[in-house]
C-alpha cells in the first residue's frame, strides 16, 4: 500500500514538472530574474555579433534564448534535443515579454544528416507534395503542427459537448461484412477466407447502439475507395459520428449539430488562442445580421437561436436549386446537367457565397434531399416520399456533414430494401434491432479534416490530413 502511494506521488510530481514546461514558456514574464530548466529542440539559431539566438521548439510554442557563451554555443545544434538552464530576462520585443538567457545545456540527442527541406522559417516555401513526402519533418514547422493542435481542440470541444449532452462514446469495428452506404467505393479485404470491408462509416452500429444507449458517438478511422484525386477527397479519414434516439424531428439532429460546432469554436476560442493566432483564423460566424426572423433564410427554431447565438440557416433541397438558378440565369452555371439530386463543388460554392451574403452566415444547412440521392435507411418525408428527412451542412462552400433520420420500424425499412432491389437476408443482423424495438432516432457524420481545412481557409484537405491516404499515398 506504501509503494503504491510513493508510485502515485512520484507521477504527480512528474506530470506537475511536465505541465510546468509549459507554463513558463507561456508566462515567461512570471519568472523574470529567475532560472528556470526547460527541454526542446533547437529550432533555429541566428547568429549575431558577440552571441546568437536560439529558438527552442517545446511541445506546443517556440521561445527566444540568447547565448553569449561560446562554450555552450559551441554546444548547439539545429534540431538537436536538448535540455537548458537559463535565467529569465525581460525582453519587450519578444513574443512572451521575456526571454530566456543559457546558463548551461545538456545535448540529448544530435541529427545525424542534413536536413532535406527547409522546415524553419515562417512558411515552407514547397508544393504540397513535398511537404508530404517529408511529413515527419515538415510537421516540425510551427504553423504546420498548429493546424493539429487546432484540429485537437475541435475534436475535444466537439467530444465534451457530446459528453456532456448524455452521449456515450463507443468504437465499432472496422472490419465488417457489408458496407453501410453500398456501391462500389469500399476496400475489400480477405479475412481467413471470407470476404469483408474496411468500415465506410460506423453507421449500422451507432444504430444499433442508440438501442442500448440512446445516445452515441465516434471519432475513428473511415475508408471510403474512392478513386478521386481531388482536392476534396482522402481514402481514409476521421470521422466524427453521433446518433440520438427518442427524436420528434431530424431537426433535432441539425440544432445538436449546431451547438456542438458552437461548443467547439468557443473551446478554440478559449484554450487554443495562440495557435489561432498563428494562422490568423477567423472563427465562423452564425447569421448576424438583424431582422432575421424577416428574412428568406431562417434559423431552425427562432427561441433556440435566440438562447445560441449562433444560428445556422436553413433551407430544402428544391428550394437551393431554384436559387442556384436564379442566379446563374445566363451564365456557364446555368447548365441542365446541373439539375441532379446533388450538388457540385461550384454549386456548393456558390450557395455558400449566396447565403453568406444574404445572412452573414458561414454554414448552411441544405434538408429534404430526394430519396434516389439517400441510403436505403434514410427515413422518407411522410408529405412527400420523394424527400426524405435529411441534410448536409455546408460550410464556406464545402459539404462538412451529412445527416438525417433513419427508419426506425423494420416493415418499413424491409419495403424500401425490397423496393431497391436489394437482398434483404443479407442484412439479418442490421435488421436485429429493427425487429426487437427501436426508437426514432437518428444521427450525423462530420469529416474531421474537411471542417478542419475549412477553418482554416485550406482549398486541399490533405493539408489538415496528418499522413493523409490518397489514390497515391500509402506513406509516410
Amino acid at each position: 500500500m506504501t509503494e503504491n502511494i510513493e508510485c502515485m506521488e512520484n507521477m504527480e510530481r512528474i506530470g506537475t514538472q511536465n505541465r510546468r514546461t509549459e507554463i513558463e514558456v507561456t508566462k515567461l514574464s512570471d519568472y523574470i530574474g529567475e532560472l528556470v530548466t526547460l527541454h526542446g529542440s533547437i529550432y533555429k539559431i541566428r547568429k549575431m555579433s558577440g552571441f546568437s539566438f536560439a529558438i527552442l521548439r517545446t511541445a506546443r510554442y517556440t521561445v527566444q534564448c540568447v547565448c553569449d557563451r561560446q562554450e555552450v554555443l559551441g554546444q548547439l545544434q539545429e534540431e538537436a534535443c536538448v535540455e537548458l538552464t537559463a535565467e529569465v530576462v525581460e525582453e519587450e520585443r519578444a513574443k512572451a515579454g521575456a526571454e530566456l538567457h543559457i546558463t548551461e545545456v545538456s545535448v540529448l540527442s544530435r541529427p545525424t544528416a542534413q536536413m532535406p527541406i527547409v522546415m524553419n522559417q515562417k512558411l515552407i516555401e514547397t508544393s504540397l507534395e513535398n511537404k508530404l513526402d517529408y511529413r515527419p519533418l515538415t510537421l516540425r514547422n510551427e504553423k504546420e503542427r498548429a493546424v493539429f493542435k487546432i484540429q485537437e481542440g475541435l475534436l475535444r470541444g466537439i467530444r465534451y459537448f457530446l459528453q456532456a449532452e448524455g452521449f456515450t462514446e463507443i468504437h465499432s469495428p472496422k472490419i465488417v461484412y457489408a458496407g453501410a452506404e453500398g456501391g462500389a467505393n469500399i476496400f475489400k479485404l480477405d479475412y481467413f477466407g471470407k470476404e469483408a470491408y474496411l468500415a465506410q462509416s460506423p453507421q449500422f452500429y451507432k444504430q444499433m447502439m442508440v438501442g442500448v444507449f440512446e445516445r452515441v458517438f465516434e471519432a475513428g478511422p473511415v475508408f471510403r475507395a474512392e478513386k478521386h484525386d481531388t482536392a476534396r477527397h482522402l481514402n481514409e479519414y476521421t470521422g466524427v459520428d453521433f446518433e440520438m434516439g427518442y427524436i420528434h424531428s431530424f431537426r433535432e439532429i441539425m440544432e445538436t449539430e449546431t451547438r456542438m460546432l458552437q461548443a467547439a469554436f468557443e473551446l478554440l476560442r478559449e484554450e487554443y488562442a495562440y495557435e489561432l493566432e498563428l494562422l490568423k483564423v477567423q472563427l465562423p460566424c452564425g447569421m448576424r445580421k438583424t431582422g432575421v426572423e424577416e428574412a428568406a433564410f431562417k434559423p431552425l427554431h427562432q427561441e433556440y437561436a435566440d438562447a445560441a447565438g449562433f444560428e445556422i440557416p436553413a433551407l430544402k433541397f428544391s428550394e437551393a436549386k431554384a436559387l442556384l438558378r436564379e442566379h446563374s440565369k445566363g451564365t456557364a452555371q446555368a447548365d441542365s446537367k446541373k439539375e441532379s439530386h446533388d450538388f457540385d463543388p461550384e454549386e456548393e460554392k456558390l450557395l455558400s457565397e449566396i447565403i453568406f451574403r444574404e445572412t452573414g452566415s458561414d454554414f448552411v444547412f441544405v434538408t429534404h434531399y430526394p430519396s434516389d440521392k439517400r441510403p436505403f435507411y434514410a427515413m422518407d418525408d411522410p408529405e412527400n416520399s420523394e424527400e426524405t428527412l435529411s441534410f448536409d451542412l455546408l460550410f464556406r462552400g464545402l459539404e462538412i456533414t451529412t445527416g438525417g433520420q433513419r427508419i426506425h420500424d423494420y416493415e418499413m425499412q424491409v419495403e424500401k430494401m425490397k423496393n431497391r432491389g436489394m437482398n434483404v437476408e443479407a442484412f439479418e443482423s442490421y435488421l436485429m434491432m429493427h425487429k426487437h424495438g427501436m426508437p426514432p432516432h437518428g444521427g450525423l457524420g462530420i469529416g474531421l479534416e474537411r471542417l478542419t481545412a475549412r477553418l482554416l481557409g485550406y482549398d486541399n484537405v490533405r493539408q489538415a490530413s496528418l499522413f493523409p491516404r490518397d489514390i497515391h499515398r500509402l506513406e509516410p
